[in-house]
């Protein structure tokens, strides 16, 4: 054991002595010896090849060996062949000399393929071993000299000079060594009587038989050999021929006699009967063939393959009794059958082609090896020719299959290719191996939605975050290419861009709100949104999504009309003479929803006399329902409740106060003494202030502007008046309102200057008219009259008792807390203008 450590540190420290490279016509050979360390150096493969290193890294270089034993590995950042694992010369190739083993190196994109061998070099790491620890001999005493005694061999795994190489015995005075050399160059001894025994004087001899190699440093091995003598048998057995030649196939069934040898004795009786038997067979070695110790018949027992040993020789031996022998020699050859199926390898496949590679696009190499020899050994590669690929022949049995045509995943996106691979043997003998083949994508299709145009619903004063719909679109491209994601169009609504109304998820394509609704501002929102595929460059489509907003009753109604304030009080007075039917004043409100929604009714909730007043159901008017008497309170307060027709419906209440009486100074009487409950809203922020300013702000600037065009107007009457046109056209008429039962009415009249006017009798209108909460109504103007017609103006009325009001208020106003209004004529001073 100790030289055979030595021999593989020495062959460590020499490994460059031993690297040789020979490149010719496009392969490499290396020259390696064996049982070298992993990640060794056995070769630059680079620089031999004159490959840039990058070249090796984009080229995905890689190796493929004939069999599963990664013996050596590919260093693609140096572009160095090293040692994978330990590698035993006499595993790998037994006898074979010299011993090599073959691979390949594989480059992609574009495919190039180089063959190299790597020789295996024996180094002494076995010494020579006999099979048996002992030799049993029995020799006559009458044995002649130069008789003949086979030895049994000493075998040694190494080859060349490493392998056995001579025999020595023991110096004595009987028996001397002859060595011979066999076709294959192994050694075997054999021992030659020089001189007679003589039983009597010495029966027993002991000898030592060493067997040597030619390795450095030199390993050797030894057997011992016992010879027992015999009593006097002079004649040994002699075989027919001195060597026996046979075949036999290589599936021949097992007890097939392969041939029969036979040996004679010319000794009589006893001592001519002859035994036959093999020897020089190595220990353990399973020898496929036996001999019939009695008849010579040699028949086989076991397995033979001319893949593994195309041919046997074995020595055969004749004893007779009394041991003494004879020697010949058996050649048994293997013939070869077809009884190998090619062997289909992707040396090198990836499963996977791109929809848009062109025609001759390499897709898979393949390797096919047969074992068995000649035309039996010979095959050929083929496809269903129906498919769009073919086969290219490449290299030594390397095929490349590449494609015939163009591909397009989306009407087959797989390939199950059968390749059938066939031997020239008889029987013809093939082997199949089906490959899966998918066809990766290309984002070559854009998104499609279900609809051009999507239509949604939501109700108004919806809860943020409640999603519309769901949108959605196809892709016929896969995987990332078939990824949609939805985004919005980053346009204007209302001033404000589509991300501030709505979101959509990008993945789902659900589209959902971000803020509260309002029907009453915006009732149709119209957004665009785009489906885009994960491609490389993205493909895209557009679709449009109407969001109807529904209404929802969520705005009380608000009164108009009587305007309700928190420091005056103000009343509507009632005549005690007023009859029934007599029209008090009207309730204005409106309701900001639509529909339904906004369809207002009025009720009277509470009432001092609810025998004397009621309320229009539609209209909100006021009336007195029977007579008024003396005996009816002057103060008289009327609560009047609002209801829209909303599900659920909303109301808002008003007060309104009702003086009756016929003069002001007994109406005053009373309401000096109200003391007036504030009423504070404990809810009333900072916000209701600053749009109230706001509302009154607009209400004064419309004010102005009419005030404004009104006095532009009677500008431009005055100049036609006095300019040179006819009068009839410079007049200017006006209509002027009056109320009676309930009724407006206008008519025509001209404009008048008047002072002192008493106007008791009603003016005639062409059409009537009632008190609506929309436009402007007339106002009754006391200051002035002409021929006994009182003058009229439309526009803003003033309300006693609080700020401006779009209603008529009457002509009386008093600069105290407590105001009156008188539902009937009055005399004044007046200066029409």
């Amino acid at each position: 054991q100790q030289p055979h450590n030595g021999t593989l540190r020495q062959w460590n420290v020499s490994i460059l002595l031993f690297s040789v490279v020979a490149a010719v016509n496009g392969q490499i050979r290396y020259s390696i010896p064996e049982e070298m360390r992993k990640g060794l150096f056995v070769g630059d493969i680079a620089k031999d090849l004159g490959l840039d290193v990058r070249r090796l890294v984009s080229g995905r270089a890689r190796l493929v060996l004939e069999d599963d034993n990664q013996y050596v590995v590919l260093n693609q950042n140096k572009g160095h062949i090293v040692v994978n694992e330990r590698i035993d010369r006499e595993r790998l190739c037994a006898k074979k000399s010299p011993c090599s083993f073959s691979l390949e190196i594989v480059l992609e994109e574009p495919l190039e393929l180089f063959s190299i061998t790597i020789e295996i070099q024996d180094i002494n790491d076995h010494a020579p071993v006999f099979p048996k620890k002992e030799i049993n001999l029995e020799i006559s005493e009458s044995t002649p000299t130069g008789t003949v005694f086979l030895l049994d061999s000493a075998a040694d795994p190494d080859v060349g000079t490493n392998s056995l190489q001579s025999y020595s015995l023991k110096a004595n005075e009987h028996f001397v060594l002859k060595q011979h050399t066999r076709a294959d160059g192994s050694k075997y001894a054999e021992m030659v009587l020089q001189s007679g025994l003589d039983r009597e004087k010495q029966s027993k001899h002991a000898l030592i038989l060493t067997a040597v190699d030619g390795g450095e440093p030199q390993m050797s091995g030894t057997v011992k050999i016992h010879i027992s003598v015999l009593d006097a048998n002079d004649n040994s057995p002699v075989f027919t021929q001195s060597i026996y030649k046979a075949s036999v196939l290589e599936n021949a069934l097992r007890g097939t006699i392969i041939a029969t040898v036979s040996a004679v004795d010319a000794d009589q009786g006893y001592n001519g009967n002859v035994t036959y038997s093999f020897t020089h067979l190595e220990d353990g070695s399973a020898c496929p063939f036996e001999i019939n110790s009695n008849t010579g018949a040699i028949k086989l027992v076991g397995d033979i393959d001319y893949e593994a040993s195309p041919n046997y020789e074995i020595n055969l031996q004749a004893k007779d009794p009394w041991g003494v022998t004879g020697a010949s020699k058996l050649v048994i050859e293997i013939v070869d059958e077809n009884d190998n199926s090619p062997v289909v390898t992707m040396a090198s496949y990836s499963g996977k082609i791109s929809e848009d590679s062109p025609p001759g696009t390499v897709v898979a190499l393949i390797s096919v090896q047969d074992k068995d020899s000649g035309k039996n050994g010979q095959v050929h590669l083929t496809i269903d020719e129906h498919l769009p690929f073919k086969i290219k022949s490449s290299l030594r049995n390397y095929y490349t299959l590449i494609t015939a045509q163009t591909l397009d995943r989306e009407k087959l996106p797989t390939y199950n290719i059968t390749l059938t691979a066939t031997d020239e043997g008889f029987p013809v003998l093939s082997n199949k191996k089906s490959v899966y083949l998918e066809v990766s994508d290309i984002n070559d299709n854009a998104p499609v939605f279900s609809q051009s145009l999507y239509s949604a619903q939501v109700t108004e004063n919806n809860s943020p975050g409640v999603p519309l719909l769901q949108i959605r679109a196809t892709d016929l491209d896969q995987g990332q290419n078939a990824r949609i994601s939805y985004f919005l169009f980053e346009d204007e609504l209302n001033g404000n861009p589509v991300s501030a109304y709505f979101s959509i998820n990008t993945e789902s394509g659900v589209i959902q709100s971000l803020r509260s609704l309002d029907y009453e501002q915006v009732k149709e929102y119209k957004i665009r949104v785009k489906a885009q595929d994960g491609g490389s460059p993205p493909q895209s489509s557009n679709t449009s999504v109407i969001v109807h907003v529904q209404d929802q009753n969520d705005n009380p109604p608000q009164v108009l009309y009587p305007v309700q304030t928190g420091g005056s009080l103000v009343a509507e007075m009632v005549p005690r003479s007023a009859d029934v039917g007599y029209l008090v004043t009207k309730v204005v409100a409106v309701d900001v929803d639509s529909g339904q929604n906004a369809w207002l009714s009025y009720k009277l909730q509470k009432a001092t006399d609810r025998a004397l007043f009621e309320v229009g159901l539609q209209n909100g008017e006021i009336r007195t329902i029977r007579q008024v008497t003396d005996k009816d309170a002057v103060k008289q307060r009327l609560t009047v409740i609002v209801e829209d027709n909303g599900q659920p419906s909303r109301s808002a209440t008003v007060i309104v106060n009702v003086a009756v009486a016929d003069s002001f100074p007994e109406v005053l009487s009373e309401f000096t003494e109200l003391t007036h409950d504030k009423e504070y809203n404990d809810n009333l922020t900072f916000y209701l202030v600053l749009a109230l300013a706001v509302v009154s702000f607009l209400f004064i600037t419309c004010l102005v502007v009419i005030i404004s065009v009104k006095i532009y107007r009677w500008r431009q009457s005055r100049i036609l008046y006095h300019s040179n046109l006819p009068r009839s056209i410079a007049r200017f008429w006006f209509l002027s309102p009056i109320f009676k039962n309930g009724i407006w009415s206008r008519t025509s009249r001209p404009s008048c200057k008047m002072a002192n006017a008493t106007y008791s009798q009603p003016v005639s209108f062409s059409r009537p008219f009632s008190l609506s909460s929309g436009g402007t109504d007339p106002i009754f103007d006391p200051r002035g009259a002409q021929n006994g017609v009182p003058c009229w103006k439309c526009g803003t009325r003033s309300r006693l008792g609080s700020k401006k009001a779009s209603f008529w208020t009457g002509p009386y106003r008093y600069g105290r807390k407590h105001s009156v209004h008188r539902a009937e004529n009055r005399q004044r001073d007046f200066s029409c203008e």
